[in-house]
C-alpha cells in the first residue's frame, strides 16, 4: 500500500492501537474487515457520526470491505459510554423505526453496492442465558472500574446498573461475530474498541485494530454534537439548513470540521489556513466547506445553490426561493403564536418559542411580532421567520 494511503487512513485520528499490528495487516494487500458500530437512538444520523463514516469511506475507496453495525440489540441496552447517569432504554419499536432512517441515510457517504448492513441482533437475539454467563465471565468487575466514566460514578458514588457492564462485553463480541480486522470508534469508546480486542483473542481469533477518532462539537462549540442538545447538523436537515448551521460555528472550529469532515487535501486545508494568516475573510473559506458538505448530502449543484440563497438572505436581505407550507388545525382558545408555532414543529415548546419573542427573534409578515397587537391568525396565511434562517408559510385550519 502506498504510504499517501496509509496517512489517508490515519488521518484525524486520535489513535491507532497498534500502529505496528496495523500497519502490517495493510503490508498484506488483502482487504481488511473494517467496522464500526452505530445504535439507533435517534431519528437522524448528524456530522457528528460522519466522522466515522467518512473513515469507512477512506477504507472503501481503497479497497476494503465495509461493515455497518446497526446495534439495535444494544441500542435496548444503552451506551453508558461518556455520561454520568443510567441512560434509558428504547423500546423495540423506536429502535427498529430509527434504524430504518440510519439504513436510508448511511448511503449519503458508503457506497450502496459496497457496504455490507448488519445488526446485532442477528446473533446476541440467539444468546441463552447459559451464553450471557459465559460472555461475562470473560471480563472482572475490576476491569470494567478501569473504564473512565465507571469509574468516576463508583467513586462518587452514583448508581451503576448490572446491564452496564453488559454493553461494552456485547460490543466486543460484535467484533467476534464479524471477525473485524479494524474497528472505528470516538475516543470515548477506546474502552470498548480495546474489549473488542480482548474478546478476539478470548475466542482464540486475531486481533482487531482499534482507530479512535476525535469527538465533533456540534454547532454551540463547547459539547458532543447531539440531537439531545440541539447543536447538531443532521444529515437529512434541508440544503439551506445544513449550510446555514455550517456558517454559524466559529472560526476556530471550521478548522476541525476542516479536518474530520472534509475530503479536501490537507495540503489545500493548510493552504487555506495561509490565506487566512494573510489577511483573507475566513467566511469565504467557511463557504468551501459548508458548499462541500451540502454537495455531499444533497447532490452536485446544492452547494453552490445554497449559498446562492445564503448571500442572498443574509447579504443582501432576501428570502428563499422556497418557503416551507404548514398547515395547522387549532382551536380558536389556543389560537396564540407560541402555541401555533409548537403545532407547526417550528419549535420545540410554547416556552421556547416565548423566549425567542422575547429576544425579538420572530417575525410575521416581515415585521416584528408585536404581541399587544390584535392578529388574526385564521384569515389568511402568514409568513413566520424565526432567527435569521427558518421562513414558513402557515396556514391555520380548524
Amino acid at each position: 500500500m502506498k504510504t499517501e494511503d496509509v496517512e489517508e487512513l490515519k488521518r484525524g485520528c486520535e489513535e491507532v492501537i497498534p500502529e505496528e499490528e496495523f500497519l502490517i495487516k495493510l503490508k498484506k494487500g488483502k482487504p481488511l474487515k473494517i467496522k464500526a458500530g452505530f445504535d439507533p437512538t435517534s431519528a437522524d444520523l448528524h456530522l457528528g457520526h460522519t466522522v466515522l463514516l467518512n473513515k469507512l469511506k477512506s477504507f472503501q475507496d481503497l479497497g476494503h470491505h465495509v461493515i455497518f453495525l446497526i446495534g439495535d440489540f444494544t441500542a435496548s441496552v444503552g451506551d453508558p459510554s461518556g455520561v454520568n447517569e443510567t441512560r434509558p432504554t428504547l423500546s423495540r419499536e423506536e429502535i427498529e423505526n430509527n434504524s430504518k432512517t440510519y439504513k436510508k441515510q448511511v448511503f449519503k457517504i458508503l457506497d450502496k453496492n459496497k457496504t455490507e448492513v448488519r445488526y446485532n441482533s442477528e446473533w446476541m437475539d440467539k444468546f441463552s442465558p447459559s451464553d450471557f454467563i459465559k460472555l461475562s465471565s470473560t471480563q472482572t468487575v475490576a476491569r470494567m472500574l478501569e473504564r473512565d466514566d465507571f469509574n468516576k460514578r463508583y467513586k462518587s458514588q452514583q448508581p451503576i446498573s448490572i446491564h452496564e457492564f453488559i454493553y461494552p462485553l456485547i460490543q466486543g463480541y460484535d467484533s467476534v461475530a464479524l471477525k473485524a480486522d479494524v474497528e472505528l470508534g470516538g475516543t470515548d469508546q477506546k474502552f470498548n474498541l480495546l474489549l473488542g480486542r480482548e474478546m478476539q483473542k478470548y475466542f482464540k481469533q486475531e486481533q482487531q485494530i482499534c482507530l479512535t477518532l476525535p469527538l465533533l462539537e456540534g454547532t454551540d462549540g463547547v459539547k458532543k454534537m447531539s440531537k439531545s442538545l440541539n447543536n447538531f447538523i443532521a444529515l437529512e436537515d434541508t440544503p439551506d439548513d445544513i449550510f446555514g448551521k455550517i456558517m454559524s460555528i466559529s472560526d476556530l472550529l471550521m478548522w476541525k470540521y476542516f479536518d474530520l469532515l472534509s475530503f479536501i487535501s490537507l495540503e489545500k486545508i493548510n493552504s487555506f489556513k495561509d490565506s487566512v494568516l494573510s489577511g483573507a475573510n475566513p467566511r469565504d473559506i467557511k463557504f468551501k466547506l459548508a458548499t462541500e458538505l451540502v454537495d455531499r448530502f444533497w447532490g452536485k449543484g446544492s452547494g453552490k445553490k445554497a449559498l446562492d440563497n445564503f448571500i442572498n438572505r443574509f447579504q443582501k436581505g432576501q428570502k428563499p426561493d422556497q418557503i416551507e407550507e404548514i398547515k395547522v388545525s387549532i382551536g380558536i382558545e389556543d389560537m396564540t403564536l407560541p402555541r401555533i408555532l409548537k403545532e407547526a414543529g417550528l419549535v420545540k415548546s410554547t416556552s421556547e418559542a416565548l423566549r425567542l419573542l422575547k429576544q425579538g427573534a420572530i417575525k410575521v409578515d416581515d415585521k416584528q411580532f408585536n404581541p399587544d397587537q390584535e392578529y388574526d391568525f385564521e384569515k389568511k396565511p402568514f409568513l413566520c421567520q424565526i432567527g435569521k434562517r427558518r421562513f414558513a408559510r402557515i396556514f391555520i385550519k380548524r
